[in-house]
């Protein structure tokens, strides 16, 4: 069984193969401090090893999903610690992006800048109608979002959203590509759940290697986008059990 270490800033639940890591500083709006960044990137490496989970849920305790960076914390910081600050935070997206199981972002209220990042860098984003994203670097005299925001959205509406650091509503959010759905407020946890559950049952060998074509192929050409997808077919053949899945197709309901 995998051993998880013990957080302060996180609270995590696994349940029939789906993991829920809860942002768990309630009191400060799950704003990220270095303790928050250290635990999320020690979290991800031991859920990745647990074969028991197929899917992590991400979610942000009391009214926020995350309002942002600790501000109270960079006060007074010199460069070379607000440096590395932000690597720190760079760390922390970029092991949520190397979990090679499906990662869920639950977003039920505001995400501002690492609140966003955070959500960025999961598979994909569920928001309830009191989801709120704003990128509020720029205004704070700083750089950040600038990488993943334009692979979501777009160049020129990234452009937009950095510059201005305006609010985006779910309803926006939405059109924009920067979430998937929208649930309404009474359903949210349900429909959350359900959909976790059910990609959790698929065959994790298929939905881990799915998830590794589209993220690599999307990096390279067409062709070699299209290598990756066979050499991933075959792999998949060598280790599942695809000859049966092809002999039940059908006959369940």
């Amino acid at each position: 069984m995998q051993t998880y270490p013990e957080f302060t800033t996180l609270r995590l639940a696994v349940t029939e193969g789906v993991a829920t890591l809860w942002l768990a500083r309630p009191d400060s709006r799950n704003a990220l401090n270095v303790a928050m960044c250290q635990e999320l990137t020690a979290a991800c490496e031991a859920l990745e090893n647990d074969d028991e989970v197929r899917v992590v849920v991400i979610r942000g305790e009391g009214v926020a999903f995350c309002a942002g960076a600790d501000l109270k914390e960079r006060q007074g910081m010199s460069p070379a610690e607000m440096v590395a600050r932000r690597v720190n935070g760079f760390t922390a997206y970029a092991a949520i992006e190397a979990v090679s199981k499906p990662v869920i972002a639950a977003v039920h209220g505001p995400a501002f800048g690492s609140g966003c990042e955070i959500a960025a860098a999961c598979d994909f984003v569920l928001a309830s109608p009191a989801a709120v994203f704003k990128y509020p670097e720029v205004g704070w005299g700083t750089v950040g979002a600038t990488q993943r925001l334009p692979r979501i959205v777009g160049r020129r509406m990234a452009k937009e959203l950095l510059f201005t650091g305006r609010l985006v509503d779910a309803s926006e959010a939405a059109q924009l590509g920067l979430v998937n759905h929208v649930f309404d407020a009474e359903t949210f946890d349900m429909r959350v759940t359900e959909m976790a559950t059910q990609i959790a049952a698929a065959n994790p060998l298929t939905v881990k290697l799915t998830k590794r074509s589209i993220d690599n192929g999307l990096e390279t050409t067409r062709e070699g986008a299209m290598a990756i997808e066979l050499l991933a077919i075959q792999e998949n053949l060598r280790h599942s059990d695809w000859k049966k899945a092809i002999e039940n197709f059908g006959k369940k309901g």
